[in-house]
């Protein structure tokens, strides 16, 4: 099964997550599930690529909510033998002083066009290694920071290695964030100069060789987010990488900074939106960062009853998406209608399968679906309890949340908390539901079904942002803080409305923006104008999914990053 694909160059795409399908928890959210679109576009385009990622045996985590409100992380542990076929070569890595063998798994992801796109799955469960060692590759983003290293020297060095002996002819290595950096490091030993062919003080290492093979794209827009070792955890886990004094030239001073490291070591670097590439460049000044927007996979997360609709109405959208622009004149508005109440019906289904409350299918339904933590603040629509009651009083709402918080996120997993408090305190007024264990099935149902998606993080702390996207293919309208992605998708009144402006963020005036918002213009469009409704719903195809989609993302990926 792998000799197809070894007979071309490829380009190797490393994540530490990858959203493969939705019973493989590989994942924790926008990261995975954006590399999983990226192969599943490299798939439907025929680009040649090969994906490297770990195996995460015990996933991420199940969430549960328990009566109060309160997260409960149960293990979701997967079985790779049931999907993935087990690969013969393994290497060694030389880990804390000891011999750590590294394998894999190959998981062949299908497009729907008949693409094929190999992912490498790395494993060290293996007889061969210690208990410790056999679980390295057990929790994805689980451990204290030595048990991150190792996972980010797995995957990185491990990785590069693993390829080599499989066979696999690289290309060109993309860095899907600073995780995998470490794949830079490896690179620079393999092509080190030969001690003899040295002049005196030259380095030995090829750095332009490295960086013409590094590709590497940065999603975090906050300096703190960025992973970073202390250089004695890395002298004991890792040993020397390269030595001290080049290692601290590429990765800064004072710490391995995975970030400096992947930035000095490729030749192309770009951000996920051009408001985050602008961000990007005033945390590091100095480096050229270009703007690939993110994008979404179009049959991934267009329902059935659109994609049948567009097949008939739109035939080629899903490998040419740029045709949706044409929706407006092409899409009866009975035909889009019906297909979002399909999506609706659906909804409002799952919601009371899986929460017991249902939901009044005369309502229009706000979602809002995304990892639980401060900066996204879930809470903002609550910010004024009783402006919300009165809101409603004159156009009737209900909401629709999911997100998972990080287990050692206090802040996130109180904030579910006040949600569930809220949905307690709005019983009988406002139908406020929660559905557990957030993932790509139930992200599928949610942008297909609600009639308005939230997005209200901090700004300008959202680097992309995709879930709208997502909700765009649907025909649905966002209402979002000017963040991210949606800067450049926000057409007021034509594609979705903006939660104020593109300055500061400030609680106070963005909520009363989102309140003015819904009062003025959302909730009386919706309930008094129905023809008018359905124009922004196709405003959000032909402007945003018709140019929003991981298939445009994957073209200026090659076009510009990898073949240069």
């Amino acid at each position: 099964m792998l000799d197809e694909f070894l007979h071309e160059p490829r380009i190797a795409y490393f994540s530490m997550e990858i959203a493969l399908q939705s019973d493989i928890p590989t994942y924790s959210g926008g990261l995975g599930v954006l590399a999983g679109d990226t192969m599943r576009s490299a798939a439907d385009l025929e680009l040649p690529m090969v994906a490297v990622t770990l195996v995460s045996r015990q996933g991420y985590f199940r969430q549960r909510i328990v009566d109060d409100g309160r997260q409960v992380e149960e293990p979701d542990p997967w079985q790779p033998e049931h999907f993935a076929t087990p690969l013969e070569a393994k290497i060694a890595l030389p880990i804390e002083g000891r011999t750590v063998w590294v394998g894999g798994w190959l998981y062949v992801l299908r497009g729907h066009m008949n693409g094929r796109q190999p992912v490498i799955l790395l494993d060290t469960d293996l007889e061969e290694n210690s208990a410790e060692d056999r679980a390295i590759t057990h929790h994805l983003y689980g451990g204290d920071l030595a048990y991150r290293l190792k996972q980010e020297m797995v995957l990185g060095m491990g990785g590069v290695r693993l390829l080599q002996a499989l066979g696999f002819s690289i290309r060109q290595y993309h860095m899907n964030e600073g995780h995998s950096a470490l794949l830079a490091l490896e690179l620079l030993r393999r092509y080190a100069y030969p001690p003899e062919e040295l002049r005196p003080g030259e380095s030995r290492y090829n750095l332009p060789r490295v960086r013409e093979l590094c590709a590497f794209t940065t999603h975090t827009p906050v300096e703190a987010g960025h992973d970073r070792f202390p250089y004695g955890l890395v002298h004991r886990i890792a040993d020397e990488l390269v030595d001290l004094a080049t290692l601290k030239q590429l990765a800064g001073e004072d710490a391995l900074n995975m970030t400096r490291l992947a930035l000095n070591l490729s030749e192309y670097v770009n951000g996920v939106a051009k408001r985050h590439a602008e961000v990007s460049r005033t945390l590091f000044p100095g480096y050229l960062v270009h703007a690939i927007t993110n994008g979404v996979h179009p049959f991934t997360w267009t329902s059935e009853p659109f994609r049948r609709l567009y097949d008939e109405r739109v035939p080629g959208w899903c490998h040419e998406p740029e045709l949706l622009i044409r929706a407006d004149c092409c899409l009866p508005d009975a035909q889009v209608w019906e297909a979002h109440e399909q999506g609706r019906k659906a909804l409002l289904e799952r919601v009371q399968a899986t929460t017991g409350l249902q939901l009044d299918p005369q309502r229009p339904i706000l979602g809002f679906a995304r990892r639980m933590t401060a900066y996204k603040r879930p809470d903002l629509l609550f910010s004024d309890i009783e402006r919300l009651r009165a809101l409603s009083a004159r156009h009737p709402i209900q909401i629709v949340m999911a997100g998972k918080a990080h287990p050692r996120d206090e802040a996130g997993k109180q904030l579910i908390e006040q949600i569930h408090r809220h949905q307690r305190e709005l019983a009988g007024e406002i139908p406020v539901a929660f559905l557990p264990n957030y993932d790509l099935a139930t992200a599928q149902c949610l942008v297909a079904g609600v009639d308005i998606w939230l997005n209200t993080p901090l700004r300008p702390l959202e680097a992309s942002g995709t879930s709208g996207m997502k909700a765009t293919f649907n025909g649905v309208p966002n209402l979002s803080v000017l963040d991210g992605w949606w800067i450049e998708g926000c057409i007021e009144d034509v594609t979705g409305w903006a939660v104020g402006d593109s300055g500061t963020s400030n609680n106070d005036d963005d909520a009363a923006s989102l309140y003015e918002k819904l009062e003025q213009k959302v909730l009386p469009l919706y309930y008094g104008n129905r023809d008018g409704w359905i124009r922004v719903m196709k405003g959000a195809i032909t402007k945003n999914a018709a140019y929003f989609n991981s298939h445009r993302m994957m073209r200026r990926y090659a076009t510009e990053a990898y073949i240069r």
